[in-house]
């Protein structure tokens, strides 16, 4: 990414690329958080140059109202519980989350992560009796993995690719392959930037075999 190191690009990225997108392009300047969180920053005019986003609904969005470019998916990923290691709640199914007493943390409603729980729970017809043992919402997806890393919840929803950052802290439990969701990110040039072309070097340089493998690498899947 030569252009890319003679521009100062300012990206707003997912939580869940916090680890790998400075191994893509480290000269640029991220923001991490909520997907949503920061979609609402680009529609209130804060400055950045290339939005990155945990799905393909929020840059559709900024797109239909003239805020970005043409959105590419560049990577997809798979959700998946979360327990602590030691696992004091005996958490091995998502039927487990059901049971009374069980802390449940997931992302709030907006967040890619968020609806994506939602989406399963619903598919598994488990929404109503899940939502019962939620004892937080959080703004992104780093949050949730972080409460049950601590402890601070039984189990929680995030992508695969977080829960390898802390592998060592929390074990993993996979979903019913039929209640998975189509987990797309999506990546646009914002409308307002003044570097166009480094920006749109940025999401190309996303769909070449280098960044590619550095995404697989981090456990993101191809983007098909």
């Amino acid at each position: 990414m030569r252009l890319l190191a003679a521009v100062h690009l300012t990206v707003f990225a997912a939580a869940s690329l916090t680890n790998v997108f400075p191994k893509i392009a480290a000269s640029a300047s991220y923001s991490f958080g909520g997907s949503n969180m920061l979609a609402a920053q680009i529609e209130q005019g804060a400055p950045a140059d290339v939005f990155a986003s945990a799905d393909t609904k929020l840059p559709a969005q900024l797109h239909a109202r003239g805020l970005c470019g043409t959105p590419v998916v560049f990577t997809r990923n798979a959700l998946v519980i979360v327990v602590p290691r030691s696992n004091p709640a005996r958490i091995h199914t998502v039927s487990d989350l059901t049971r009374r007493g069980v802390k449940v943390d997931v992302a709030a409603a907006g967040v890619p992560v968020g609806d994506y729980t939602t989406k399963v729970l619903h598919t598994l017809r488990l929404l109503t009796a899940v939502t019962k043992n939620i004892v937080s919402r959080e703004t992104d997806v780093r949050s949730v993995l972080s409460k049950v890393a601590l402890g601070e919840a039984d189990a929680g929803f995030v992508y695969a690719t977080d829960a390898k950052t802390v592998a060592g802290k929390v074990t993993l439990i996979t979903l019913p392959g039929r209640a998975q969701p189509d987990v797309r990110y999506a990546a646009c040039v914002v409308s307002t930037t003044r570097h166009g072309g480094a920006a749109k070097a940025f999401v190309t340089a996303l769909l070449g075999s280098s960044a590619q493998a550095k995404l697989r690498a981090a456990g993101f899947l191809s983007r098909r």
